[in-house]
């Protein structure tokens, strides 16, 4: 069980509204999505220095509630997916105890040179901690 990520707004993270940028939803993924491989440990700097790398392919994003500057969101991680060549990552986002965006990521496995690789196969030991991580909602 890892602990929520926090993000506070800040003022440039803001439009002219004064609401959080939709934008940056996505940022404030990227964030806790490495923290979360901190927290399980296996960071984003080990993966990298292992030649292995897990680019997006896609996002999904749902808007619930808009936020300002100042609030702290609170991000839950947490894996819905987990294959040899794919992972999906589910966010969910809350201010107040309120669900403000949930969103998700699929990333896939590819080396250095951009190849698509078996994690399975290349990191067995990354593929058998992720996969024991996995969350059926």
């Amino acid at each position: 069980m890892t602990v929520p990520y926090v993000h506070k707004i800040q003022y440039y993270e803001t439009d002219k509204m004064g609401v959080t940028h939709h934008s940056n939803y996505v940022r404030f993924m990227e964030e806790a999505r490495v923290d979360y491989l901190d927290q399980i440990g296996y960071s984003f700097g080990r993966m990298e220095a292992e030649g292995l790398v897990s680019p997006v392919v896609s996002v999904n994003v749902r808007y619930v509630k808009p936020t300002f500057f100042g609030d702290k969101i609170e991000i839950a991680v947490s894996l819905s997916e987990m294959t040899a060549a794919k992972m999906r990552i589910g966010y969910t986002m809350t201010c107040n105890g309120e669900i403000v965006c949930q969103a998700e990521s699929l990333h896939c496995f590819v080396d250095k040179n951009s190849r698509p690789i078996s994690l399975k196969r290349a990191k067995p030991q990354l593929f058998e901690l992720l996969s024991s991580l996995v969350q059926n909602n």
